[in-house]
């Protein structure tokens, strides 16, 4: 497949699946001790869930999603042990953490645009050093929107300064990058990491 010969000038990485795994598995072995729910049917209290969307659109804070989650399975530990359970799913995708550095020392601008909640963000700051090697973030608790709305892409825009195949768009989800190339967007549907890494390179930015 040939590429847009025109080249970005910066590069957008979706978060989740692209430069960090994630399981909400893990999740829920941790707080299934003191739940009523178990295995399975605890995890889908949270993962991909309607609950989940309230808190990542920014509607419910993360005391309200405690108090939901505890009336859902009756969980009866803290919001400090619900917390540190909630956040700590993820692990690095090292392969694309080494893309991102090589993006940084080119002096390719870089951001994150993520649908994603406060309690992931805190814990991932404090986690992973490479969080903060970024020219800006765009996260759906704060837009109040998720992908592939357009409002949220919409504020990507702003936040960079770019627009149409200015921007590079990397993403594991084909709605969220259907409407970022809807937009004019170079957009990079992520599945193996050393294929997007090819892409990049296509496209002369590493």
């Amino acid at each position: 497949m040939s590429l847009n010969m025109s080249k970005p000038s910066v590069v957008v990485f979706d978060l989740g699946k692209v430069l960090l795994d994630f399981d909400y598995g893990i999740m829920a072995r941790q707080l299934e001790p003191l739940s009523r729910l178990k295995g399975v049917e605890l995890k889908q209290v949270i993962d991909q869930s309607p609950l989940l969307h309230q808190y990542e659109t920014g509607q419910i804070s993360t005391p309200q999603l405690f108090e939901a989650f505890v009336s859902v399975t009756g969980f009866s530990g803290t919001l400090g042990d619900f917390s540190a359970a909630f956040a700590d799913i993820f692990s690095p995708i090292e392969t694309m953490l080494e893309l991102h550095a090589r993006l940084r020392a080119r002096g390719v601008p870089v951001f994150i645009f993520s649908n994603t909640n406060e309690l992931a963000v805190g814990h991932i700051r404090r986690q992973f050093p490479f969080f903060a090697n970024f020219d800006g973030y765009v996260f759906s608790h704060e837009v109040g929107a998720m992908k592939p709305t357009a409002r949220i892409y919409e504020a990507v825009e702003a936040m960079t300064g770019k627009q149409g195949t200015e921007i590079l768009y990397i993403d594991d989800r084909p709605e969220n990058i259907e409407a970022g190339a809807a937009r004019g967007w170079h957009a990079v549907f992520h599945q193996q990491p050393q294929e997007t890494r090819q892409v990049v390179a296509g496209h002369g930015l590493v």
